[in-house]
């Protein structure tokens, strides 16, 4: 009971007990309730559980959730509580610090040698893209990452690829070697005829100019497939 004898709410000092939880041990939060840490920021003084739950349900995890597009989360709701312009954004700054935290361990730094955190930069930036996305990684002559650019977006199933127009890019920033990446929305990270071939068209075009196509990098969701461990490069 309040101080007037009126009922508080029952979730009152839910937030407070959630946060000390989250400081005291973060990896032992289920997905929901990491959701709900985030929502705090953009609905003050409601319960944001069952808001929390349902994004879960709706679309599978956390990654997923802060991933989805704005149309498709304000498609949920619960009784006396939607997914605002606000939820948005909070969505959004969490997602960026996550990409650039994942970015920050590969960007400048020898990336042969740092294959997984790369591996996880790319996943982190591009498996949940409900649309293809073509990028570039731009590396130097000891193979220290220098750039990395997207080049395209296309369609849930294709990207338009112009081979000269990344060779051009890559002598425009000096660089000596390329990593190609892109995603697949289906989440099967096979490659298709269609990757196959652009990646030849890529490397028979740089190739003559001194600019080694290290990898193509396929990703999907949770998986990924490299041209180069399938010995299509």
């Amino acid at each position: 009971m309040g101080d007037g004898g009126e009922a508080k709410p029952h979730y009152a000092g839910h937030r407070e007990r959630l946060r000390e939880r989250f400081l005291k041990s973060p990896e032992a939060l289920p997905d929901y309730e990491l959701l709900e840490l985030i929502l705090f920021r953009a609905i003050p003084q409601k319960d944001v559980k069952p808001l929390a739950k349902a994004l879960i349900a709706r679309f599978g995890g956390f990654s997923e959730v802060i991933n989805a597009e704005p149309t498709r989360l304000k498609e949920v709701s619960v009784p006396n509580l939607k997914v605002s312009d606000r939820v948005i954004t909070e969505f959004r700054i969490a997602r960026e610090t996550g990409l650039r935290l994942a970015q920050a361990k590969v960007l400048k730094k020898e990336v042969i040698g740092s294959w997984d955190a790369l591996l996880d930069y790319c996943s982190t930036s591009m498996a949940h893209n409900p649309t293809e996305q073509f990028r570039i990684l731009f590396l130097d002559r000891k193979n220290v990452l220098i750039a990395d650019e997207v080049q395209q977006k296309g369609t849930v199933d294709h990207t338009p690829v112009y081979p000269r127009e990344v060779v051009k890019r890559a002598l425009e920033l000096n660089a000596s070697a390329l990593i190609l990446v892109h995603n697949h929305p289906s989440g099967d990270p096979t490659p298709s005829n269609a990757d196959v071939e652009m990646t030849r068209q890529i490397v028979d075009t740089a190739r003559p100019l001194g600019i080694e196509v290290h990898d193509h990098l396929v990703v999907g969701k949770g998986r990924h497939a490299s041209f180069r461990s399938l010995g299509l490069i």
